[in-house]
């Protein structure tokens, strides 16, 4: 009976680790679609959208089960209520890439983004999906070290996104504020992104450890 139920909390955290392969694809196609103005990238984007909100309510559905069935305790508890928030940091995480997809798709056949902004965007993008991908790692591993390395990806990820304000407030900013307004809102969905992966790091640093980190903004309820 305890093997069954340690099969189940495996099986658990299997499903969050793949919810972070689909989020993280869905930003890395996002962001492609974006770049290069590709509707059929970013209608893709949109419609695996539902995927992921299907794999949230999967694994709540396990989640609360595992507590009424089996009443969990320690580190067992400390498992289930990581999936249980980070399930919903991944669905959020998804939807983050979907707005940027919508935006793509938005803006077709035009391109969304000037081309002096783009290679920020870029670098946002591959940072945004790197912290995904190393998310799936940590919550196989349940690396400690690992979780805490990411905190350097993210702030890479504010750094960019502090400095479009300025590009965008410049005196020779000529694209005028449809553009600006984009922008604003595409930069923050990625510091949200990368935002919600830490917070799912910082859920597993929970599970070993028994301590929760500082929470980053990812835990309001904004996306």
């Amino acid at each position: 009976m305890r093997e069954a139920y340690h099969v189940e909390l495996e099986n658990l955290a299997t499903k969050l680790a793949d919810m972070s392969i689909q989020v993280a694809d869905a930003m890395e196609r996002a962001t492609t679609a974006m770049l290069d103005s590709d509707l059929e990238l970013a209608e893709q984007v949109i419609s695996d959208d539902t995927l992921v909100d299907d794999a949230r309510a999967d694994c709540e559905e396990q989640a609360y089960a595992l507590l009424a069935l089996q009443a969990p305790v320690a580190t067992d508890l400390r498992v289930v209520l990581a999936a249980i928030h980070a399930a919903e940091s991944l669905e959020r995480m998804g939807d983050l890439a979907l707005h940027v997809a919508k935006a793509a798709r938005r803006r077709h056949p035009d391109p969304v983004l000037p081309q002096d902004v783009r290679k920020y965007f870029s670098d946002m993008g591959a940072i945004a999906v790197r912290l995904a991908r190393r998310t799936e790692q940590v919550i196989r591993t349940r690396d400690v070290e690992a979780a805490r390395s990411m905190e350097e990806d993210d702030d890479q990820v504010d750094d960019i996104h502090r400095h479009l304000f300025s590009v965008i407030m410049a005196k020779d900013w000529e694209h005028g504020v449809p553009t600006a307004v984009d922008i604003t809102l595409l930069g923050r969905f990625y510091e949200r992104y990368a935002d919600h992966a830490v917070s799912v790091a910082r859920r597993m640093v929970f599970v070993v450890t028994g301590r929760m980190p500082g929470y980053s903004s990812a835990e309001s309820d904004a996306v």
